[in-house]
């Protein structure tokens, strides 16, 4: 490595360091949301936390792929004077350790499992985006007792139904993107690469993502092994899929809320949900692609509000 990418990989690190710092204490000015880490199953996961002082079953919020727990910032505003909200970085991502392996959904629900033990608490109500609404629903299928209400926001669930079909494996190219060479043609060009998602699986770009997102989620990605974490979770597809199918045979029972993006995936999640659980509330969010909580972000978050906020079921 020459000296120049030395200095820039170092100029990134210390970027991504200000910027998380920056982004919980900017939002400390209305709400004290905190950053912290914790050792659990084996993985050091980074996460923010709010509303420590609520009562009530805490709310765990799951990131997607191109973004991290910085995403739930609006959301963890809205809901920390009733709730306890906790947003890790998922295992690879964000200020979260790196493990060999163990990108699979399945295990990295039981990861987000050894968290939320870990802090002391044992029901909480799910929130899951993009690869997040992955791990959700596998924290759900293998600890249902434990969880009393899950939201799915715009994906798919690998091996439910007809999932090949759904709108994203028109554009699956990059679920088989991973090894030494991706690794190097998207090395110092992760903002071109992430663009991609972030444009094309957008409405209308200019309401996506804002610039200093962009900066912040490509700065993170671009610190050592993180894009080849991130490759990771679609290259567990095909075991996902395995899993899911498996974990299908039983469906869930506890109220399941389901947002997708009009000019996406459609109903297509929502049948989906179906599929694995009958108490499911839909909802299309209009003029939206796959970015809900950028595009969309007062119907959005209102949604998610009205549902967390129902009265506790079990």
């Amino acid at each position: 490595m020459s000296i120049i990418e030395r200095f820039m990989r170092r100029v990134g690190a210390a970027l991504l360091l200000a910027g998380t710092l920056a982004a919980p204490a900017h939002a400390a000015a209305d709400s004290p949301i905190r950053s912290h880490s914790i050792a659990a199953n084996g993985v050091e996961l980074s996460y923010l936390e709010a509303g420590q002082g609520a009562s009530g079953t805490p709310v765990v919020l799951l990131h997607g792929y191109a973004e991290t727990s910085r995403m739930w910032l609006p959301l963890m505003q809205e809901l920390q004077g009733r709730h306890r909200v906790i947003a890790p970085d998922l295992p690879g991502a964000g200020g979260s350790s790196m493990p060999a392996s163990g990108y699979d959904k399945k295990t990295m629900a039981q990861d987000i499992h050894a968290m939320v033990h870990a802090l002391g608490a044992s029901k909480v109500k799910l929130v899951g985006h993009d690869i997040g609404l992955m791990v959700a629903y596998a924290y759900a299928a293998q600890y249902p007792d434990e969880v009393e209400s899950i939201v799915l926001m715009d994906a798919f669930l690998p091996g439910v139904g007809d999932w090949q079909k759904v709108w994203l494996l028109r554009d699956k190219w990059h679920f088989d993107f991973y090894g030494d060479t991706p690794e190097k043609l998207v090395q110092g060009r992760e903002c071109i690469y992430f663009e991609h998602f972030w444009n094309d699986f957008a409405a209308d770009p200019a309401r996506a993502m804002s610039e200093a997102d962009r900066r912040f989620y490509a700065a993170a990605y671009a610190r050592p092994g993180r894009m080849r974490a991130g490759f990771e979770y679609f290259h567990a597809f095909p075991q996902d899929a395995l899993d899911f199918a498996g974990f299908a045979k039983t469906p869930l029972s506890m109220p399941m809320l389901v947002l997708a993006g009009e000019k996406a995936s459609g109903t297509f999640l929502i049948d989906q949900a179906r599929l694995v659980d009958p108490n499911v509330h839909g909802v299309i969010v209009k003029g939206s692609r796959h970015w809900l909580m950028e595009e969309a972000p007062a119907q959005t978050i209102a949604e998610l509000v009205r549902f967390i906020d129902v009265a506790d079921t079990k």
